[in-house]
């Protein structure tokens, strides 16, 4: 035998070895529970139902904790972690989630119903995805599948957070938070289709208000933003992020961008090169087009820094590690 293929076949011979021996149990898979505890994301849906379906809102911030959790240190519900003596300061205080992050309570409902049905097996991190989805589905319409099997982190630190992307920034920094984590530029497009949902406060969008309108947006639905957030004023108001469908899941934004009616200068900068002009010009017109789009790159976030259990744990209550 030739050395080079005996030096191969040697290599591939003990790969399968150390396959055989360390089998890949902790990579995350569909219906990873199936076994564990087969009702699980049954039971997820049926507390985040109970939930969202009165008020709507609730499901809006349950997609959008998934994007803040999976951002920074990865898919690993550190996001939901209380202030503590050892941590007195984690994600959960910074600027981009006090006191607009919405949800926590449907967590820790679902979270109660998970523990009694099946102690110490679903992990937060995991149920932070599961809620993602099922809101989705209450909101939109449509769903998509979405591995779990991770665990959680025992590390949220405050000025993490700050990687998260900005409503200010611009297409180049857009893609380069988004191409940190190793997600796409199409990835990117689909994802802010959640601006379709929810509400904002007047600060993530009044200097394009004050002194002067930005040219980015159209005249007059930025006097109307005016009349809903005044230059001057004691409290942060707040103001739906989609004024046509404000409860819906849908492509309505990506006709709001076109219009020049996003209120985030974020959401103009998608029509700033050709490649996610077409993309926003694709989900705007082609029917079904988005939620696909958007169920994949859901999918693609929640691979993000996904701790395996050696460095992780399933934590007892999403509030404090065990």
């Amino acid at each position: 035998m030739e050395p080079k293929v005996s030096k191969l076949l040697s290599c591939l011979i003990f790969c399968i070895v150390i396959q055989v021996i360390f089998p890949m149990s902790d990579a995350i898979e569909i219906g990873y529970y199936k076994d564990t505890c087969p009702e699980a994301e049954s039971i997820v849906r049926k507390v985040v139902s109970s939930f969202v379906y009165p008020y709507p809102g609730l499901g809006a911030g349950l997609i959008r904790m998934f994007f803040h959790d999976c951002f920074v240190r990865g898919c690993d519900a550190s996001v939901l972690l209380d202030p503590s003596p050892s941590n007195p300061d984690p994600e959960k205080n910074a600027i981009p989630n006090n006191p607009s992050l919405r949800g926590f309570e449907v967590i820790d409902a679902v979270k109660d119903a998970l523990e009694n049905a099946c102690p110490g097996v679903v992990s937060c991190a995991d149920i932070i995805a599961f809620a993602a989805r099922d809101a989705t589905y209450i909101l939109g319409g449509f769903s998509y599948d979405i591995a779990s099997g991770r665990y959680d982190g025992k590390v949220s630190i405050k000025s993490e957070a700050n990687k998260l992307p900005a409503p200010f920034f611009n297409l180049d920094q857009l893609k380069a938070s988004f191409t940190s984590v190793g997600l796409s530029t199409e990835d990117l497009v689909a994802l802010s289709g959640a601006h379709s949902i929810g509400q904002s406060h007047c600060t993530s969008f009044k200097s394009r208000l004050y002194p002067n309108i930005d040219p980015t947006m159209d005249v007059n639905f930025a006097l109307f933003l005016r009349s809903q957030c005044p230059e001057v004023a004691s409290t942060d108001g707040v103001v739906p992020q989609d004024f046509v469908t404000p409860n819906n899941l849908d492509k309505q934004y990506y006709d709001n961008v076109k219009s020049l009616k996003g209120l985030f200068f974020s959401d103009w900068s998608l029509l700033t090169s050709p490649e996610t002009n077409s993309l926003v010009d694709s989900y705007s017109m082609v029917p079904g087009l988005f939620e696909t789009a958007f169920g994949k790159s859901m999918g693609n976030m929640g691979n993000i820094g996904v701790l395996c259990k050696s460095e992780g744990e399933i934590r007892k209550s999403c509030r404090c590690v065990n």
